[in-house]
């Protein structure tokens, strides 16, 4: 099948890995592709599209809205939008939730979902033939996949490259930065990508780019790794260096919507990390933001960029935004929000709504995430996982629900190892290529994400869930720019849940959900 044609759904291809406890990947290759189409609910109905770790991949359904008519001269006593429920909840058993509504009540706006183009990402996508390629674009961005509308690109090298490299390495100490240019890494993997992921996208697509090291001659221990903060002499040098990513980029009409203050600074600071990095101490990092980046960024004609700061684990970020404002109070009026990284989340992501009532105004960004990457992963890659796929949506989910406004991926595709990474750094990721047969797996993580970026647009706003049952599924509701809402439920009992939401005192659906599963709801309240 000719892969610029546009199908209904295709059906997963499905490919038992073989390992007991695993669940289906999905296979594509230059004719063949499974796809996903949103089906617009019409007034007063519902559509579901479900994942499992039976085999589901998006199965679809739907009803129409139920109406309690005996209720409807209940529904004159609602006030501000939130009935009284405090008498009205069912003492249910474990397998029933139930859950309220209130689409009126609403938090914050969601920008969106995505996945970054890294080195390593761009190489195992230029092992694939066109055609190929071209299902693996649309399986992420295209109205047929996953409508990602967000990327995260590397200025530089990132340990996922072949080698370790930075912009302007020679002449050493050229603080004007007068050899700066991009390299083959970027003409030939990551820009081509981005471009070709821009043109069958839905909505802009919004990049975020940062960097984990700048040439080795701004730093003091002359090495791309290791503990080594930035000379004071090439604050402004380092800062110049992002102005000049961002003019080369633009050259091929790709424009940053967004920086971040330096891929994880503590890596730096601690003695075993040995892989690309720039350490800050969160007092320096204050400095250079208030007293570099931000006017350089604010006076040049990228000045609409947003500055995110940290770019790190969730327990850093109160340690780093405290320290940068302690040390140079006007580093905070140049942070238009803080970045988050997936690792460090034995920390609750309550921690979240704490910084977004401390510092209201600044976005919360997720930047980075991947399963595999920690010491005691046996496996870096274990295909066909579904703990995988469960970990991400219980974290998206945690997150989102603490004001967290998008989350990008790590890299978009990976080889059967988990890379190239030149350090030997191997994770997972949710598309794993296999050039040599010029297919590409999707595995359950895929199918994950999908179920968050296909079904909640940019412009997307939280709503409020009130739990009305003993029973429970994690969950997250949103309102979108069309006024319908959709509803993730993630079950991940090994036993089916019954689930009741009601939009309002009188209209609701019921649900099962099958064992360890996904749903995304999409309903349209709106009377026929």
């Amino acid at each position: 099948m000719c892969p610029n044609r546009r199908p209904g759904n295709l059906p997963c291809r499905a490919r038992d890995v073989g390992i007991a406890g695993r669940s289906a990947v999905c296979v594509c290759d230059a004719t063949y592709c499974d796809t996903v189409t949103r089906n617009a609910p019409a007034p007063g109905t519902y559509v579901t599209y479900t994942s499992s770790r039976a085999g589901k991949r998006f199965e679809k359904s739907g009803g129409v809205i139920e109406t309690n008519s005996h209720n409807k001269k209940d529904a004159k006593q609602q006030m501000n939008g939130k009935d009284d429920v405090s008498d009205n909840i069912q003492p249910k058993i474990f397998n029933d939730a139930s859950y309220r509504l209130f689409s009126n009540v609403q938090y914050q706006t969601i920008e969106g979902f995505g996945g970054s183009v890294t080195d390593a990402a761009g190489v195992n996508w230029r092992k694939l033939s066109f055609n190929t390629q071209t299902h693996f674009v649309n399986s992420y961005f295209s109205k047929e996949g996953l409508e990602y509308n967000l990327i995260r690109v590397p200025i530089g090298g990132a340990d996922f490259s072949t080698h370790p490299y930075t912009y302007n390495e020679y002449p050493w100490n050229d603080a004007a930065l007068s050899n700066f240019s991009l390299t083959v890494e970027d003409y030939f993997y990551k820009l081509p990508l981005i471009k070709r992921a821009m043109a069958v996208a839905t909505s802009e697509i919004k990049i975020t780019a940062s960097t984990w090291s700048p040439p080795v001659w701004m730093k003091t221990n002359n090495a791309i790794t290791g503990f080594a903060q930035l000379r004071p002499q090439y604050y402004q040098s380092y800062a110049d260096y992002h102005i000049r990513f961002m003019e080369e980029y633009e050259k091929s009409d790709v424009h940053i919507w967004a920086l971040t203050t330096t891929n994880e600074p503590v890596n730096g600071i601690i003695p075993f990390v040995d892989f690309n990095s720039l350490g800050w101490f969160p007092w320096d990092l204050g400095h250079w933001v208030a007293d570099n980046l931000g006017p350089t960024l604010r006076n040049s004609r990228f000045n609409k960029t947003l500055i995110f700061a940290v770019d790190d684990q969730r327990y850093l970020i109160d340690v780093y935004l405290q320290g940068m404002i302690r040390a140079a109070p006007k580093s905070l009026d140049y942070i238009d929000g803080i970045a988050i990284h997936y690792y460090g989340n034995f920390i609750p992501a309550s921690i979240l709504s704490s910084i977004q009532e401390r510092y209201p105004g600044k976005l919360l960004l997720s930047t980075e995430a991947c399963e595999g990457p920690m010491p005691w992963d046996v496996m870096r890659v274990k295909i066909g996982s579904w703990e995988r796929a469960a970990r991400y949506t219980r974290h998206i989910l945690d997150d989102l629900n603490n004001f967290v406004i998008g989350w990008i991926d790590w890299n978009l595709c990976l080889d059967d190892k988990g890379g190239p990474n030149w350090a030997h750094n191997y994770v997972d990721a949710p598309i794993l290529v296999y050039g040599d047969k010029d297919e590409f797996i999707k595995q359950p993580m895929y199918y994950a994400m999908g179920h968050f970026s296909k079904f909640m647009p940019r412009g997307s706003k939280r709503i409020e869930v009130l739990r009305r049952s003993l029973g429970h599924v994690p969950n997250l509701a949103v309102l979108t720019p069309e006024g319908n809402i959709v509803v993730l439920l993630h079950n991940s009992n090994t036993r089916e849940m019954n689930v009741r939401l009601s939009t309002s005192l009188t209209d609701h659906i019921d649900l099962t959900l099958d064992p360890e599963s996904i749903t995304t709801v999409e309903i349209n309240p709106q009377s026929n």
